[in-house]
């Protein structure tokens, strides 16, 4: 399986620049992924004359599988009404078939009208444990705001507000892949048998500790997943190779999301 992870596009910025956009499409239908996941900040305020032009950009994407978050950006100016008119429900969940894998999707709107923060919401744990219920082969958790600090992005802001509960709720599920934004470099933390993918902003020039737009691209296959960043228009590096299956001894001792203790003598004694 091949997801494209895009995100903070920043349509109508001082910063934005669409043909780092354009490139980026055209690369992305180029090796024609199985999912595009949009992390958010689509638009830099919010308002109504900036989702028509992001809407038309990212409808150049060939993929059949699209998913788009909004991100803190979006909420702004009552944007999140206008996200909605636009792409749909802010939250939603998702089946995939895809080359005989089974792959369960989930994406929540981690943003609040007009902060810069973000929360996922204890109202939405039991939605999010239901959408990971069942088999699933690949279990991916899409939203826009950062679960742990991104290094070379200056002082720590803005994380979701409950990363810590949210974390162990995911980790309970199992989930393989958190694809996120909104800091604008691209970094890959492994944590707890899940993958924290970030994708840098990918068309616009607010970089930060990276220096160039950046987009990645996540590949799936035989009990591996390595994920690629790649610049529009110019080069690519590796984010790194990872083993997908959740290893038996810290699937049986994980503690759920609401407390209680994990099978088995404790980690912290061994």
């Amino acid at each position: 399986m091949l997801i494209a992870q895009l995100s903070d596009l920043h349509v109508g910025g001082a910063r934005y620049h669409e043909e780092l956009l354009h490139a980026a499409i055209e690369e992305v239908n180029a090796v024609q992924p199985d999912l595009v996941a949009v992390a958010g900040d689509v638009t830099d305020e919010g308002y109504p004359d900036q989702y028509p032009i992001a809407k038309r950009e990212l409808d150049g994407l060939a993929c059949s599988h699209l998913l788009v978050v909004p991100g803190n950006h979006d909420a702004r100016n009552v944007g999140y009404l206008r996200f909605e008119r636009t792409f749909g429900p802010r939250d939603s969940r998702l089946r995939l078939e895809v080359g005989g894998m089974g792959v369960a999707l989930v994406a929540v709107d981690s943003s609040k009208p007009d902060l810069d923060a973000g929360e996922i919401g204890r109202e939405h744990y039991s939605w999010i444990e239901e959408g990971f219920a069942g088999r699933a082969d690949l279990r991916v958790f899409v939203c826009h705001h950062h679960l742990m600090p991104i290094p070379g992005t200056g002082r720590e802001r803005n994380q979701v507000l409950d990363a810590g509960d949210v974390l162990a709720l995911l980790r309970q599920a199992k989930v393989d892949l958190v694809l996120s934004g909104h800091r604008h470099v691209p970094y890959v933390w492994p944590v707890a048998g899940m993958l924290l993918v970030h994708s840098g902003t990918v068309s616009t020039l607010r970089t930060r500790g990276f220096a160039e737009p950046a987009y990645n691209l996540i590949r799936v296959a035989e009990g591996r997943i390595a994920i690629e960043l790649r610049v529009p228009g110019g080069r690519g590096e590796s984010l790194g190779e990872f083993p997908r299956d959740w290893p038996a001894e810290l699937a049986a001792r994980q503690a759920d999301p609401f407390g209680h203790a994990p099978a088995g003598p404790s980690l912290a004694n061994e």
